[in-house]
């Protein structure tokens, strides 16, 4: 019948259509339903890649302005067009949605336009925007439906007044005063798009630092450079209330202090899973306390044939990690074995400079007694760093005492993004800091930062 598949995917965003694409190749007949009329989900449409090309454009204008000269370059009258900013990030985002159309086609993945539920085992109805309904049918059920912002008790979401990262993506005006609830990684990121821009930037965060679960040496050296970037920090502060207020702007109330008057708010307090409508409870999924899906170490929930991966089932909610899950929990389905390294998940914060992290940090290593050697290397004794004027940070590679292996790394400094997959491919091979090390790279090059926090495990530096 038209309507029976192998494979149901709920959720077209990084973990599903990249699992669809999976399935399709293994053979298994499949079908994706999406609630929103753009395939990628909110990494693509609302999420990672619109704030990136944001990020992009800001940077290149702060240099312009602010960098260009030390280079010799001289820039007069320098200023910006957002709103050709904005139809770039809107260009590309429509540019990789259009794809990941174009990727189900190829792959002959069926896909379905509305709101997907499950209404009993191995059902899938699907409510379009005008109503209607109809029913699909399969033999295992992925639900890939990924997160939503956080609500914070006293926080009155209003527009773009008091928003969330969709609205702070899409400001017509950039901000006198923009105040950001929370100093993760959403927060500093956007954050950086708009003071790079002119605006004033507060961060309000409960915890006492910035980055949590970042490595703390990590956060408190980027916290010290985004303070010079123009970043204010109060930290160790609860917000009680944030609201619009009717003659314009905003205020944020927080617990023993004056209270913040802005033009926006941006709430970046963390996510949670979005399990929305979805009919989990109603058939037995299991839901624990925070709402995350309950699955087993094969993704399997509370239901047979029915399976969670990415956000919606917890743990660091990150795209690429969704995307190892669901084609992990894919080709379990289909050849009997799928596997996922959850110790290696690189993570990536794409502020200037950038921060990168995979493996164990420093405080988890210290919490849970193991005995372990360090090496660090500062990106000012790099070459490379030296010719790009980029110069903060250092790179941190951490190795088990005993026996030498990688246990984590850790960057702050110009593309960390990018040097950080060197770390997670020795990591994965289960390297040893004498194996990173040993390789020869190419000079002059960041990459050789990494190499001598490397040679830093055993005191053998040679370029400081």
């Amino acid at each position: 019948m038209a309507n029976q598949y192998d494979l149901i995917i709920i959720g077209s965003g990084p973990a599903g259509y990249t699992g669809a694409v999976r399935a399709a190749q293994l053979g298994l007949k499949t079908a994706i339903v999406e609630l929103e009329e753009k395939l990628g989900g909110t990494c693509l449409r609302v999420g990672c890649i619109p704030s990136k090309a944001l990020l992009e454009a800001t940077e290149k204008y702060d240099e312009a302005q602010n960098h260009l000269a030390d280079f010799g370059v001289n820039v007069d009258h320098v200023s910006f067009d957002l709103e050709k900013m904005l139809q770039r990030k809107e260009s590309i985002v429509n540019g990789l949605t259009g794809g990941v159309a174009f990727l189900m086609k190829k792959n002959k993945v069926t896909r379905y336009f509305g709101r997907g539920s499950i209404s009993r085992s191995g059902v899938v109805e699907v409510v379009q925007e005008s109503g209607e309904k109809e029913e699909l049918t399969a033999t295992s059920i992925i639900i890939a439906t990924g997160s939503k912002v956080s609500s914070l008790a006293g926080v009155e979401l209003h527009g773009n007044i008091v928003g969330t990262s969709t609205e702070a993506l899409s400001y017509e005006s950039v901000p006198e005063h923009l105040v950001l609830i929370g100093a993760g990684v959403i927060g500093l990121e956007l954050g950086s798009v708009w003071r790079r821009l002119g605006a004033k930037v507060t961060v309000v965060e409960y915890l006492d630092r910035i980055l949590p679960g970042i490595d703390s040496e990590i956060a408190k050296e980027a916290q010290k450079i985004f303070k010079k970037q123009g970043f204010e920090f109060r930290l160790g502060s609860k917000v009680t209330s944030a609201r619009a207020l009717e003659e314009g702007g905003a205020v944020v109330e927080v617990e023993g202090a004056e209270p913040l008057h802005c033009d926006r708010v941006l709430l970046a307090a963390g996510r949670a899973p979005n399990t929305d409508g979805l009919g989990a409870e109603a058939v037995g999924i299991e839901l624990d306390r925070r709402g995350f899906i309950r699955v087993d170490e094969h993704f399997r929930t509370t239901v047979p044939g029915v399976y969670a991966v990415g956000d919606v089932i917890g743990g660091a909610m990150l795209a690429h990690k969704a995307e190892e899950e669901c084609v992990a929990c894919v080709e379990k389905l289909a050849t009997g074995y799928g596997h996922i390294n959850y110790a290696v998940i690189p993570n990536v914060v794409y502020t200037h400079p950038e921060i990168s992290s995979v493996g164990k940090t420093e405080d988890q290593l210290g919490e849970h007694g193991v005995d372990y050697k360090k090496g660090v290397f500062p990106f000012m004794a790099n070459g490379r760093a030296r010719a790009l004027n980029q110069t903060d940070g250092k790179v941190k590679v951490l190795a088990d005492a005993k026996t030498d292996r990688v246990l984590g790394v850790h960057i702050i400094g110009a593309r960390a993004g990018d040097l950080i997959a060197e770390a997670a491919t020795a990591m994965e091979f289960g390297a040893s800091s004498e194996d990173i090390a040993a390789v020869c790279h190419a000079h002059p090059n960041l990459g050789e930062a990494v190499r001598e926090a490397a040679l830093g495990v055993a005191g053998r530096v040679r370029q400081m």
